[in-house]
């Protein structure tokens, strides 16, 4: 307990830095982070998401999250937290942005199809799904990493880096 106790204050004091630092990279991209443990994979997405200029990062249902992985990148990708998917879509969609939903059963493979100029990736947790019903939302995109081994799904922080590297080398 002290330990999710210890996140949250150091999460708290990142999040004051991201409201004083924090700028839009110069990429069309805004990555949806749904429901994720409070543990590493956040911390690690937020680090990819500055080196390859994000213009923000949205967390749904998530209070906080430990940002040590994140090495300092929680102070610079401007960051905004909902209550619920359906928050952070319409803000995005009145935007124009297209979004994207990772699906290992889709037909679309990341690297074969030309992503949006403005576009929205959504990842959820590896176990349990997303905390909205994709169904509801007809106009995301499903689209999936190509993947020859045997093991089901990547990593929720390595799949987020290799779309975010596929965009920048689409749009750069």
């Amino acid at each position: 307990m002290k330990y999710k106790k210890d996140i949250a204050r150091k999460f708290v004091e990142e999040k004051r830095q991201n409201a004083v630092y924090a700028k839009a990279g110069v990429f069309e991209l805004v990555i949806i982070l749904d429901s994720l443990k409070e543990t590493f994979n956040a911390g690690k997405i937020f680090r990819s998401a500055e080196i390859f200029s994000v213009k923000e990062v949205h967390l749904i249902q998530i209070p906080f999250f430990d940002p040590f992985p994140a090495k300092g990148a929680v102070r610079y990708v401007p960051m905004r937290c909902y209550d619920s998917f359906s928050q952070s879509y319409e803000h995005l969609k009145n935007e124009g942005y297209e979004f994207y939903v990772f699906d290992a059963q889709s037909d679309v493979v990341l690297g074969q199809t030309q992503l949006a100029k403005k576009a929205t990736f959504v990842f959820g947790p590896e176990a349990g799904g997303f905390s909205f019903a994709p169904e509801k939302y007809p106009d995301l995109h499903k689209i999936r990493i190509q993947q020859f081994g045997k093991i089901e799904s990547l990593n929720v922080s390595i799949a987020a880096s290799i779309a975010m590297y596929e965009y920048v080398r689409q749009h750069s």
